[in-house]
């Protein structure tokens, strides 16, 4: 079952980030020059440039996945916030595993909204974001207390 998940958020990511790539290619060419390249905390654009920024959130999209990808090889160098033991091993790798994949899918899913609200700005102003900004944030925050809780409940 466990293997089942792990690769249902595999395929998730990989998906995501073709996904990410897909539509700024598909969207480059009608992009106007200038395009905002940051937002305040409203949602407004603060920061503009060349169409050419539009690539930003592929390429950092690119980096996290092949990232995660190289943490999730090398399980026994992440810092566990727990000791691990020979006992517990086999748990803790596999909720470590978990909340990588999870934190990937949610990573992922900013940049691509982001990417999607910029995209959508550059042609109205009055464009709203699909996802709000604060919601994959708070997701990673209670991701992050639920793994420790969960990583100190099978210590």
């Amino acid at each position: 079952m466990e293997n089942v998940i792990f690769l249902a958020f595999d395929i998730i990511n990989f998906a995501l980030v073709t996904l990410l790539w897909w539509i700024t290619i598909k969207n480059y060419k009608i992009l106007p020059a200038v395009i905002p390249t940051h937002f305040d905390f409203e949602g407004k654009a603060d920061r503009f440039g060349n169409k050419k920024f539009a690539y930003l959130m592929p390429v950092f999209g690119t980096v996290a996945y092949f990232g995660f990808l190289t943490i999730l090889n090398y399980p026994e160098a992440v810092n566990f916030p727990v000791k691990i033991t020979d006992q517990n091993k086999d748990n803790q790798i596999s909720i470590m595993m978990f909340f990588m994949k999870w934190l990937l899918t949610l990573v992922l899913i900013i940049f691509l909204n982001n990417q999607d609200y910029m995209m959508r700005y550059s042609f109205n102003e009055k464009a709203k974001t699909r996802i709000p900004f604060w919601l994959p944030l708070v997701l990673i925050f209670l991701s992050l207390i639920t793994t420790i809780i969960l990583a100190s409940v099978f210590k």
